[in-house]
Formats: structure tokens, sequence, C-alpha cells
């Protein structure tokens, strides 16, 4: 008696690691898909506030003018970076590189004061730069505004080509994941099918036959979501060693959001899987049980 309820529990128990090793290597491509996605995107940010605008300011302001209209720009929601660049530095800095002082010949500075700056990646796309440079050009203190149109429409269409190809990179990989576990959660209901039919035979109510295997499911669902995180986090380790600059683009924001996903990934498609391979056996006649 002991031998078979020892015997009964080390198949059980076999079974729940089965359904925990395979639900695990799916939910880990998961998360790895969802980690592509989200550093796309930080990647994509990056590139977008390096896109450098520079404003060309009239000869007429002063320093101090110059510095006050970059303190106001500062504080503008589009600004990322920015930084003013006075003529005397810019005459400074090309003296070196040509070797001779050009207002020697000219008897005065032939540059500009510029202001430089980034913008945050939400405004830097070709509608924000519209309404932005409409902005600037109401500034008497700005004479020209330049930036590379054709760079900046080149990255917004590169980055929306590559979240279409990643979106359905995600669908197509998260509809593989549901229909592997669901096969694997099916095939561990599938072997009590029988325990099953004899429960409701005694009366048992289709709620209290499933819940035994809700529990299951959500300890198969926890469990895996916990060892999918630690595998994913030992990448990241072993990433991190190799390659410590990676850590600006994978920062600690995207690990969290990618656990989160991963456990809510994990806990809904186990309980969903486990409710519906529960109810589909549940429904089926004796002389149905014997054919599948």
């Amino acid at each position: 008696m002991s031998s078979n309820i020892l015997s009964k529990g080390r198949k059980g128990g076999m079974q729940i690691a089965t359904l925990c090793m395979s639900t695990t290597m799916v939910l880990v491509l998961v998360g790895m898909i969802a980690f592509f996605v989200l550093i796309a995107r930080n990647v994509s940010d990056s590139v977008k506030e390096n896109l450098t605008v520079t404003l060309l300011l009239s000869d007429s302001i002063s320093q101090n003018q110059g510095h006050e209209l970059t303190r106001t720009l500062y504080h503008r929601p589009y600004t990322h970076f920015i930084d003013y660049v006075g003529n005397k530095e810019i005459l400074r800095d090309e003296t070196k590189q040509l070797g001779m002082d050009p207002s020697e010949f000219l008897d005065e500075n032939p540059f500009s004061s510029t202001i430089e700056l980034t913008l945050k990646a939400d405004y830097a796309n070709e509608d924000s730069l519209k309404w932005i440079e409409k902005e600037w050009k109401k500034e008497k203190a700005i004479m020209d505004i330049t930036y590379q149109k054709d760079l900046i429409k080149t990255v917004n269409d590169n980055i929306r080509r590559i979240s279409i190809v990643l979106l359905v990179l995600v669908v197509v990989f998260l509809l593989i994941s549901i229909s592997l576990i669901n096969n694997t959660i099916r095939l561990g209901v599938y072997a009590h099918r029988f325990k099953m039919h004899t429960m409701k035979l005694v009366g048992a109510s289709y709620g209290f036959i499933r819940r035994p295997f809700m529990w299951r499911m959500l300890l198969v669902g926890v469990l895996s979501s916990i060892f999918a995180c630690i595998l994913l986090s030992g990448g990241l380790y072993a990433l991190f060693s190799f390659e410590p600059e990676t850590q600006e683009i994978i920062t600690p924001d995207i690990m969290i959001m990618v656990a989160v996903a991963i456990l809510a990934l994990g806990l809904i498609i186990s309980l969903v899987c486990g409710f519906f391979s529960v109810n589909r056996f549940l429904r089926m006649k004796a002389g149905d049980l014997y054919k599948i």
C-alpha cells in the first residue's frame, strides 16, 4: 500500500517536473524576445537623442543673451541636451585646426555663436520638428536652423520597419508558446482522465474535480516563471561580464518589466490552458476517453 502511494507520488512529481521544464523553456524564449523588443526601443531612443540640431545665432546677440536663450530652451519639454558655443570658442578651435587665425585676414571674427541641442526621442521626428522649428523661427536671436532632415527621416523609417518586424515576431512566438504550453499541459491532464471520470460517477462537481489541477497549474506557472527568470538572469550576468557596455542599454527597468511579464504570462497561460484542458476531458463520455 505504502509503495503504491510512493509510486503515485513520484509519478505526480515527475509530471510536474516535466511540465515545469517544458514551460520554462518556452518562457525563456518569450523572455528573450521581450528583451529584444525593449532593447530595440532603447537603442532607437538613443539614436534619436544623438541627432544634433544647430541653431545659428545672430551676430548682434551678446554672450549673456546667448546664455539666456540657452536657459530658456533648456526648460522646453522637447530638449534632451543643450550647449551654448560662443563665437570666440569656435574661432579658437578653428585656429587650432587650421594652424592660422582667420580673423587676422578678415579683421573680424567670421564665426557666429551657436546653440547645439538634441531632442528627446518622442520629439525627434518630422512632425514634431515642424512645429518646433516654427517656434524657433519666432526668436529674433536665431538666424538659421540646421539639422540632417534626410537622416532623421531615414532613422525613423528604419525604426518603424524594425518595430513592425519585431511585433510580428512577438505575435508568432507568443502563439507558438501558447500552443506548446497548452499541448504539454493537456498531456499532463490526459494521464488523469479516467480518475476524473470516476470522480464524476460518484457525484463530484466539475469545480471540485478541477480544483487540484488548477492548483497544480498555478504551481507549475510560478516555478516555471522563477526558473525562466533565473536562466535569463544567468545569461545577462554572462553578457555583462563579457560586454559591460550593454548595461547602458539593458537597464534595470527592462529587467523588471521582462520578469513581471514572464511571471504574468507563465501564470495566465498555465491557468487558462489547464482550465480548458480539464474541461475538455470532463465533458467527454466514458467511451470517448478510450478513443483519444
